[in-house]
């Protein structure tokens, strides 16, 4: 039998609290029907008895007290909500805990922006994780030396897991099923929550916002020009120039301060001036292009797909309604 804990934080997201609880009582349930024995023993683990979230609109009742769980085999970490900041410090007491579960064999998954609380144990850095894209300059600017990957639906090393945002982590919780149990009981999860199984990247669903919570003046300026000339063709040569920025220096600023190299900044501001037509417009596929600079059919293809992960034609499918009927 595995232990399960699902924690309990103060401000958590009360449905990546429920939902892993209900898929791995659900399994048992799977195997029992087929004759098997139940694997998962699974427990909601709080600092306090009861925990109130949504600023008192629901309570959730702990079946067991931090303090008195010794050892555990798969710790959930679910998603934070509101100031990450001061959730992590209401739940600091979960840190020490987490480490030495781990440190004893625990595996450890933390659903969405759950991965704030995870990373604050230390046992993410150096390695990768993925989170919600919209927290994403948030988390790298709180923990550099973690590795976030954009677009990834989860990531796994060392017996650490991530998923990406917001529903993601149903991906990921099929995905622990099918480690845990067999093939044959992940699809079967995967029909009973209607979770399509496999599915690796969130990269269609990432809306770019460039960071801009720091210091450098003539950086900031550089990203708001690249913003505000979409359908220009801009070379890093001529904003190094404008900016009076030796080339390499220019690069190493912009890569600082923004976490992109100034080709992927711009590459990902006319994707995503690109999106925003194709999902509202009824222009095809080449006057988009067109539009936000490019002139190469196969180069902006390439590149929408490589940051979507669909290419220019799928994604107007999946997202314009009138355009696909059309």
């Amino acid at each position: 039998m595995k232990h399960v804990s699902i924690l309990v934080p103060n401000e958590a997201v009360l449905a990546s609290i429920s939902d892993p609880r209900y898929m791995f009582t659900a399994v048992n349930e799977f195997l029992e029907a087929a004759g098997k024995p139940q694997m998962f023993d699974v427990q909601m683990v709080g600092l306090t008895k009861e925990v109130q979230l949504n600023k008192g609109a629901f309570t959730v009742h702990a079946d067991v007290l931090l303090k008195d769980v010794k050892k555990t085999d798969l710790v959930f970490v679910p998603a934070l909500s509101g100031d990450l900041k001061a959730a992590l410090e209401v739940n600091k007491a979960f840190i020490p805990w987490i480490i030495e579960q781990y440190e004893n064999g625990a595996e450890v998954a933390s659903l969405c922006i759950g991965a704030f609380l995870l990373a604050s144990t230390g046992l993410l850095n150096g390695k990768e994780c993925s989170s919600h894209w919209k927290t994403a300059n948030e988390f790298r600017e709180m923990f550099p030396e973690v590795n976030l990957v954009d677009g990834r639906i989860i990531t796994e090393e060392h017996g650490l897991y991530s998923s990406g945002g917001a529903n993601s982590y149903w991906n990921l919780l099929v995905y622990l099923v099918e480690k845990y149990t067999d093939r044959e009981t992940a699809i079967m999860a995967s029909k009973v929550f209607a979770v399509e199984i496999d599915r690796k990247s969130q990269s269609p669903f990432i809306m770019f916002n460039g960071q801009k919570k720091h210091e450098d003046k003539p950086i900031k300026e550089a990203q708001e020009f690249i913003e505000n000339n979409v359908a220009d063709k801009i070379s890093v040569e001529d904003l190094a120039i404008q900016f009076a920025i030796g080339r390499r220096h220019f690069e190493r600023r912009f890569k600082k301060a923004t976490n992109n190299t100034p080709v992927e900044y711009i590459q990902r501001v006319k994707v995503e001036a690109a999106k925003k037509q194709l999902e509202t417009s009824q222009k095809n596929v080449n006057e988009v292009m067109y539009d936000v600079g490019y002139a190469d059919t196969k180069a902006f293809r390439t590149v929408f797909k490589k940051i979507t992960g669909l290419s220019p034609i799928d994604y107007r499918n999946k997202y314009n309604k009138e355009a696909f009927v059309a």
